[in-house]
């Protein structure tokens, strides 16, 4: 079994990390760090078969740690985590293994370790692994959408319909979806005849594909519709779905339930894709992380961990700046911290923002509630001059 460490600076993608690694037969995690330099500390006495690394990290990078990493840990395979695809080249000027795109599914994991095995051979500890998992297709919908197959090859649209008909499925997963409703979808002037042609073929390709790339779902004809079988396949946004009310899905629960969704959402819903039929859900799946934010946030809040509330509210205002609960929640928390010059802060960026963005005076609450906990954090005169 391979030995392996994570290192990831954000505690909640952290978490997930180690759920999704811990599930796997042919891993076994001896560390997990926030801290790279603790991490760097640490890794010549694990010397781990496999180190899961982040690139963007405080105080040393992940691709600084692997440079280290090198000179202590000759035999580690090194798994580069990241957000951007950009760094995939850089990644393997260090002598990176491979690389994975956030966030970590179960089906990169299986295509690291199926890689892995391969290499090592019949010989050594593989000869104590189980027999190979299979391999499964990577589909990240928050932030970018992107489909890898079970080779971790990026998948190539024969057309954008086709891109857009399985996004659309994606969305509505296990659901029977009538060709009426694809058709306004996709083609909403087209006459019908040519329309309703125009979908065949649409998922024909789309079937074809899903086949040749061992996506490991498949497209069914309904009565008068199509649906998408997910099978095994598990991707972002179906588990974030899946733990919505109604869903009945808990897999996790309690606080590290909460930490792994957070961590799921990369961003709104297919990011870079302007489909109208999106926008709904979108903004079902926006409320829901934010509400996850909040109530991690009052969690860590009730628990005096005021570090880990700042850092949940941050991470969710990065992708919505201006919700009014996100702000006045940290607010609260700089304010139960003691954090005079933090609210301060946050108060005159978040109004400049504002004025910007929608052209008017910020919200009556935030700037009521900003001058309260600024007097209640007042240093008193005789203290100053003390």
């Amino acid at each position: 079994m391979f030995r392996v460490v994570i290192v990831e600076d954000e505690k909640p993608i952290l978490e997930l990390m180690k759920v999704v690694v811990g599930r796997s037969p042919h891993c076994r995690i001896i560390g997990a760090f926030s801290n790279p330099l603790e991490a760097l500390e640490k890794l010549p006495e694990l010397q781990p078969d496999i180190a899961f690394l982040d690139v963007e990290m405080p105080k040393l990078s992940g691709l600084e740690l692997a440079q280290r990493l090198n000179e202590c840990c000759e035999g580690t395979r090194i798994v580069f985590t990241t957000a951007y695809k950009e760094y995939a080249l850089e990644a393997f000027r260090v002598f990176a293994f491979d690389y994975i795109l956030k966030p970590v599914m179960a089906g990169a994991i299986d295509r690291i370790t199926t890689r892995l095995l391969k290499e090592t051979g019949p010989a050594g500890s593989a000869a104590m692994l189980p027999p190979e998992p299979v391999r499964k297709a990577a589909i990240h919908c928050f932030g970018s959408f992107e489909v890898r197959d079970a080779r971790g090859d990026l998948v190539r649209w024969p057309t954008r319909k086709t891109e857009e008909l399985f996004a659309y499925l994606l969305c509505w997963p296990n659901q029977d979806i009538s060709k009426w409703k694809l058709v306004d979808l996709l083609w909403p002037e087209m006459d019908e005849e040519r329309a309703v042609h125009n979908l065949h073929n649409t998922v024909y390709r789309l079937k074809k594909l899903i086949k040749e790339q061992d996506i490991g779902m498949d497209v069914m004809k309904t009565g008068d519709g199509y649906l998408l079988k997910t099978l095994d396949t598990d991707y972002d946004l179906l588990e974030f779905l899946q733990s919505m009310p109604g869903h009945g899905k808990t897999e996790l629960s309690g606080q590290e339930r909460l930490e792994a969704l957070f961590a799921l959402y990369g961003g709104p819903l297919l990011t870079q894709k302007d489909y109208v039929w999106k926008v709904q859900l979108e903004e079902s799946c926006g409320k829901q992380y934010r509400t996850i934010a909040c109530r991690l946030a009052e969690g860590y809040l009730a628990e005096g961990d005021w570090g880990r509330a700042e850092q949940r509210l941050l991470a969710c205002l990065s992708h919505y700046p201006l919700e009014e609960e996100l702000n006045l929640l940290l607010l609260e928390v700089y304010a139960a911290a003691g954090k005079r010059e933090r609210i301060a802060r946050h108060y005159t960026l978040f109004e400049a923002q504002y004025r910007k963005e929608m052209g008017m005076e910020v919200p009556l609450e935030i700037s009521r509630r900003a001058k309260l906990y600024m007097e209640m954090l007042k240093v008193p005169q005789s203290r100053q001059k003390n």
